[in-house]
């Protein structure tokens, strides 16, 4: 990893409690710690944490009766302040301050919530701030969903439920956050090549370069009736991100400071590769908006600055809106002579950029009664197309810093 890269880190239930009933304060102690390392050491943090039901369940002294689904929301609902509680004291002793937050999947598949959690998220790592994050388990169900077959007598530990959803949440933050790494810490630590809980000759495979059809009967996939511990959600969260540039890595939670050494190079579990790197995985995104009619057309100061000067688009740049698009769509950039010169993904719909089109940044608010910030597309989110001399191909600006 490079010295200023961001990590989400997914911890499973069975890691917080240490393969107990309650949360372990010596083992959310040492994560903590690690983390307080991370991010002394440059890196920016999101923690995607489990433990809400199981935090829950050691505070009430009546016990629900029933273990189904509403009872495991209620435990959700006592729960989930206890953990942060805990987390909050933990990171207040490293002088870290943290901010909860609550998603599901359903937020991200949203194209506002998307854009919301987007901005919320990345304003808050920027400012030193690490963010909690866990499945809303009281209005989404797919993370405390009992398995079929299982007694729902409310006895069990968290882990009596569908394997990991908030892996896939995991996921689907590293892929909103342009994370660098994603690191699920799991009681099992990477991807055997059988059960290593029933065949005490399974043995570790260290690399994946490629998620294929070997790999996901290995994980229990479709047609498998058992997988490799647990397995089957990680490794579709690892296809999910390697598929957006970003590379996983299944490690085990009990290692001794896996995370700091992770950081430092050292293999520990299962790492997959990038199936494209983050660069291109963006840019294809963006490149989408080639054929599309929805444009914005700039005068000669604003191309320059993009073009020559890796700079953003500014409102004051725009002198035309062209088509309809909403807020976080790819749009076209037409320079004054009426070339295409780059596509970007917009900050403002097509209703907001025709009212502060032309107008400084500092004034979009007084507009609009609000603001998405001063560019109308930040420069990371821009693609050239025309290629300067020298250069081949469309390609990010110089001086574009990928985040």
């Amino acid at each position: 990893m490079g010295k200023r890269s961001r990590l989400v880190i997914k911890v499973g239930t069975g890691v917080l409690t240490g393969d107990g009933q309650d949360l372990s304060l010596e083992g959310m102690g040492n994560l903590v710690r690690q983390i307080a390392a991370l991010l002394g050491g440059g890196h920016q943090v999101l923690l995607v944490s489990s433990g809400a039901i199981a935090a829950g369940r050691a505070r009430l002294t009546v016990r629900p009766p029933r273990g189904d689904i509403p009872s495991k929301q209620m435990l959700a609902a006592v729960g989930q302040h206890v953990l942060m509680q805990t987390y909050d004291q933990l990171f207040g002793d490293h002088g870290i301050t943290v901010a909860q937050t609550l998603l599901t999947k359903g937020d991200l598949r949203d194209r506002q919530g998307y854009l919301n959690a987007r901005t919320t998220l990345i304003g808050l790592v920027e400012h030193g701030v690490l963010p909690i994050i866990n499945e809303n388990d009281v209005v989404a169900v797919d993370e405390i969903r009992v398995q079929p077959g299982r007694a729902a007598d409310g006895a069990g530990r968290e882990d009596d439920r569908l394997f990991g959803e908030n892996d896939n949440l995991a996921a689907m933050v590293a892929n909103l956050v342009d994370a660098d790494l994603l690191v699920n810490l799991t009681n099992t630590g990477g991807l055997y090549t059988s059960d290593p809980r029933h065949d005490p000759a399974a043995r570790l495979i260290p690399e994946v370069r490629r998620i294929n059809h070997c790999i996901e009967a290995l994980a229990g996939g479709a047609g498998t009736r058992q997988g490799t511990g647990g397995m089957r959600t990680k490794i579709e969260a690892a296809k999910l991100a390697t598929a957006s540039g970003i590379a996983v890595v299944i490690a085990p939670g009990s290692e001794p400071d896996v995370l700091v050494r992770l950081a430092a190079g050292e293999t520990i579990g299962t790492r997959f590769h990038p199936a494209v790197s983050r660069r291109e995985a963006r840019k294809r995104w963006i490149l989408s908006a080639i054929t599309s009619r929805a444009a914005l057309h700039v005068d000669a100061g604003a191309a320059a600055a993009i073009r020559h000067r890796g700079r953003s688009l500014l409102a004051a740049g725009v002198r035309e809106v062209s088509g309809r698009f909403q807020r976080g769509d790819p749009v076209g950039v037409i320079g004054p002579g009426g070339e295409r010169i780059a596509c970007g993904l917009v900050s403002y719909d097509a209703a907001e950029l025709h009212r502060i089109a032309g107008r400084h940044s500092g004034g979009i608010a007084d507009v609009l009664g609000h603001s998405y910030g001063e560019e109308v597309i930040h420069r990371n989110n821009l693609v050239l197309l025309d290629p300067l001399p020298g250069e081949a191909g469309a390609q990010l600006p110089a001086g574009d810093a990928e985040t």
